[in-house]
């Protein structure tokens, strides 16, 4: 893959700190579950997608970072809202925190709701229910048409065990890059080459791969 290339569209990743963000990314893209170090800004990964470049930016979920996600948040055409189904502080942050900085990305940016984490409940004892992670994605989409997609975009999810990890990405790809049935013939046998960059600039120190 070229990386002078301009992607064809950019993803954010949000959530608070410790949510499994990374995990989330890496899991998607490697196949693999591993712990991270803290994400320090945000982290940059590659990701073709058929005939499409798309660049996934991974915040760092720490408050002392919000101001800068809100700028990794400009132009970005779909977005995950992670929240940690074990902690509902982490599902309440979503509107107190991470909604407003979304205001800087694309007019019709899709807004896909993940619960993490669900190989950690027991007996499916929980404190948000599917009923109320749905409605929030509900309303975050409404004035978007999503008739051509199956379900809402909210996901559930486990990074260890890759439980409907990829169907977060595929549901987020084919809204914003829809492909043909030709073309996903086409592309499934060959081999996607993944770049891992780490963002650094002027404002903000290296950033890390993270489980956050």
């Amino acid at each position: 893959m070229s990386g002078k290339r301009k992607p064809d569209l950019k993803v954010i990743i949000m959530g608070d700190f410790a949510v499994g963000k990374t995990s989330l990314v890496c899991r998607y893209i490697e196949d693999v579950f591993k712990k991270h170090d803290t994400t320090i800004g945000a982290a940059f990964f590659l990701k073709q997608w058929g005939p499409y470049n798309v660049a996934v930016w991974d915040t760092a979920g720490d408050e002392r970072y919000t101001g800068l996600s809100q700028f990794y948040c400009r132009n970005a055409g779909a977005a995950i809202l992670a929240y940690d189904v074990t902690n509902p502080q982490s599902f309440e942050s979503l509107w107190a925190r991470f909604m407003p900085l979304i205001e800087s990305a694309t007019e019709n940016c899709l807004k896909v709701v993940v619960g993490t984490k669900i190989d950690l409940l027991e007996n499916d004892k929980r404190d948000i229910t599917v009923e109320e992670g749905r409605k929030l994605a509900q309303e975050l989409n409404e004035g978007l048409d999503l008739s051509k997609l199956e379900g809402d975009p909210y996901f559930e999810t486990s990074s260890k065990n890759g439980a409907n990890v990829k169907e977060v990405f595929e549901y987020m790809f084919q809204y914003c890059l829809p492909l043909t049935g030709q073309q996903k013939q086409k592309y499934s046998s060959v081999k996607k080459d993944i770049v891992d960059l780490y963002e650094t600039d002027s404002n903000s120190p290296r950033a890390k791969k993270a489980c956050c």
